[in-house]
């Protein structure tokens, strides 16, 4: 799979709320995926930081770009839970979310997410998160 078609799962298969947010597909590889979400006014919070909703949304639909790169295709699948820690705000920066699948089996994967401001060395936000593979 190539970024360019995990640019059209996000057309073809996303909620338009998903596809305001602005990803960008960065990397694709077997059992991971880097997708950038590009900054935006819209998105801070009160205090100007990237609002976390944002960021957990994002981290959500990489993590589903991931699993479809895994499996070869996109299949109808479901969020089962996910779990974010907050280490630092993000302001005025691109943040890029970094997607590893560490166990996919028949029917739950499993991933691990590490959200870091472009140009910062030092993690945003780390998640976790559980899908159901429906298909």
């Amino acid at each position: 799979m190539t970024p360019e078609d995990a640019e059209a799962m996000l057309q073809d298969y996303f909620a338009p709320w998903i596809q305001q947010l602005g990803l960008l597909v960065e990397e694709v590889g077997e059992r991971h995926t880097v997708v950038r979400l590009p900054w935006s006014d819209d998105l801070a919070r009160e205090g100007g930081g990237l609002s976390g909703q944002a960021m957990m949304a994002a981290a959500d639909t990489a993590t589903a770009l991931a699993i479809a790169s895994a499996r070869g295709e996109f299949v109808p699948m479901t969020t089962v839970q996910q779990s974010t820690t907050f280490q630092r705000p993000v302001v005025g920066k691109d943040v890029l979310i970094d997607v590893r699948i560490t166990k996919l089996g028949r029917t739950l994967a499993f991933s691990e997410i590490t959200l870091t401001a472009e140009g910062s060395a030092e993690t945003a936000a780390r998640a976790t998160a559980v899908y159901a593979i429906l298909g």
